[in-house]
């Protein structure tokens, strides 16, 4: 099965309905499978006293809250309506993650196939106890987590009947230094919680998504933009169009690579055997009734002949005729 692309929106549709249908059908013509943005009535997601971040605030100022800043780029759930109306409509899905119950009802309304959970809400247990109880598969990201908190989300989950849990290892910094990527972390969590794994990566190269397909990664998270340079928080840690289209071009290309993992001769490679396979040949002219022996066989191109293997088969055979330089041997 093929690696689930997610193209994430996020907020960079900066709160126009408009620009989240374009980012929805620009997802689609660079190849993602899934379109995701964000759900939420922002005052019960963030309190008015909650701070920005540091990223956000050297992206969007620090001179209003973090309240004031999530209003201005959400929209509201008759949007997310049109917006899954015209996803479904360009072939594409929507799907979108939840920052507060009332947005899990919602969204749970709308009927969407997977719960993808944030790194935020790991730690939330209402939350996770809420959509578990929907009995859909679970996508959830672990940016900032220590194992032991994954664990008791994860058991929360199950518990409370979630179906198939996906584990994305992620770094919660917009964007993450390559060099926090970590992405062999996803093996650890494979290893300790026997789950699909993914990568839901802040990095602003393929290389970290790449390697994660490598190393068995079924879920693929990216953010991307129309552009970079747009005003909002997170444009400057997110992908342009041509940047993801590539990447998951490459990530297309690493799974035929990857291939099925059973060593066999190929269609393409076995036509080159013969020429680059050694046969046993004459290493002078040998004349009928001699004894073939080190002194007068050798080992050459082309391998349509007799094996290299059989060596010592032939050894102390005799010529049943005369044979010229070179000339492949035959018994």
């Amino acid at each position: 099965m093929s690696v689930l692309i997610i193209a994430e929106a996020g907020v960079n549709h900066n709160g126009s309905l408009e620009l989240a249908k374009k980012m929805a059908l620009v997802a689609k013509e660079c190849g993602a499978d899934i379109v995701k943005y964000q759900t939420a009535k922002p005052e019960l997601v963030i309190s008015q006293f909650a701070p920005k971040a540091e990223y956000q605030k050297e992206t969007t100022g620090a001179g209003e809250s973090q309240l004031d800043m999530v209003k201005k780029i959400h929209f509201g759930f008759d949007a997310h309506r049109e917006l899954k109306e015209y996803c479904d409509s360009i072939g594409i899905m929507y799907l979108s993650t939840a920052f507060d119950l009332d947005s899990v009802d919602f969204l749970a309304e709308m009927d969407i196939p997977v719960w993808k959970i944030p790194s935020g809400e790991v730690t939330n247990l209402p939350y996770l106890e809420k959509i578990a109880k929907l009995h859909k598969p679970v996508i959830m990201s672990t940016g900032m987590c220590e194992m032991e908190e994954i664990g008791a989300a994860v058991e929360i989950l199950k518990n409370n009947g979630a179906g198939e849990i996906t584990i994305l290892h992620c770094n919660t910094e917009y964007p993450t230094p390559i060099e926090d990527a970590n992405v062999r972390a996803m093996l650890d969590i494979q290893k300790t919680f026997g789950t699909k794994v993914g990568l839901s990566d802040h990095t602003l190269g393929p290389e970290a998504d790449i390697a994660a397909v490598a190393l068995g990664a079924t879920v693929i998270e990216k953010h991307f933009t129309l552009d970079r340079n747009m005003e909002g928080p997170d444009h400057h840690a997110s992908m342009e169009p041509q940047e993801l289209k590539a990447m998951i071009n490459s990530i297309r290309r690493t799974e035929l690579a990857l291939g099925d993992g059973v060593k066999r001769v190929t269609r393409s490679e076995g036509k080159n055997k013969d020429i680059a396979r050694k046969s046993i040949v004459a290493k002078r002219r040998i004349k009928a009734g001699e004894t073939f022996t080190a002194d007068n066989l050798t080992v050459k191109r082309p391998g349509n002949g007799i094996s290299p293997m059989k060596w010592y088969e032939v050894l102390g055979k005799t010529a049943k005729r005369d044979f010229e330089y070179d000339e492949l041997i035959e018994l």
